[in-house]
């Protein structure tokens, strides 16, 4: 009892903390609608049982090389990051209801994926909690059970968020405003990228 406590209270202040996956859901719940927003979710926490499932499959092999793997995700992450806040901050205002539903299901789930599986956030997190949290006795059905929690967690957070970025009165305000949210959520997730390539060629 007391490692689910452990894990479901680490899983709670992580899934919350803003960053790149916020950004995202933010931008495409208030652009193109409850929908995509929760679409986006959707790909967030299947993000999130890709990094459970290597990590459960491979957990020596996690354990030996997670500074490589780290660092692989790191570069590949930050500059995804930097793209698709560059893609945000020159996006187009979108002014009509064809714009608005212009992110079809699969590029919504696939946005959420790629923005949750180049995380290292994410990366750290699951690999910490199965290595540092979780007993080496705890039944693999647990485990699972565990994994299942994380990604859950996250889908309704994320949905949450979509949920209230995509009402209506909010979403017409934002949507009026949208040039100036694009850049501001551009540069965030523009920023986040060039701080983990700071910080990665910092460590290096």
């Amino acid at each position: 009892m007391a490692e689910f406590i452990a894990v479901m209270m680490i899983t709670v202040l992580a899934v919350i903390s803003p960053g790149a996956d916020f950004a995202v859901v933010t931008k495409h719940s208030y652009l193109y609608g409850r929908k995509a927003g929760i679409l986006t979710s959707l790909g967030i926490s299947l993000g999130v049982v890709l990094h459970v499932a290597y990590t459960l499959l491979a957990l020596s092999f996690v354990m030996a090389f997670t500074p490589y793997i780290l660092t692989a995700v790191k570069y590949v992450g930050a500059i995804y990051l930097i793209y698709i806040g560059y893609k945000t901050m020159i996006q187009k205002p979108i002014t009509d209801t064809a714009d608005q539903n212009s992110l079809n299901p699969f590029q919504a789930i696939k946005y959420g994926f790629l923005t949750n599986a180049l995380n290292p956030k994410t990366t750290l997190f699951v690999v910490s909690t199965y290595t540092q949290i979780i007993q080496p006795a705890t039944a693999k059905a647990i485990l699972l059970g565990y994994g299942a929690f994380i990604a859950a967690a996250h889908f309704v957070w994320f949905a949450s968020v979509a949920s209230v970025f995509s009402s209506k009165r909010l979403r017409a305000k934002m949507l009026a405003k949208q040039v100036l949210i694009n850049r501001i959520i551009g540069t965030i997730l523009c920023g986040l990228g060039l701080a983990l390539l700071f910080f990665q060629v910092f460590d290096d």
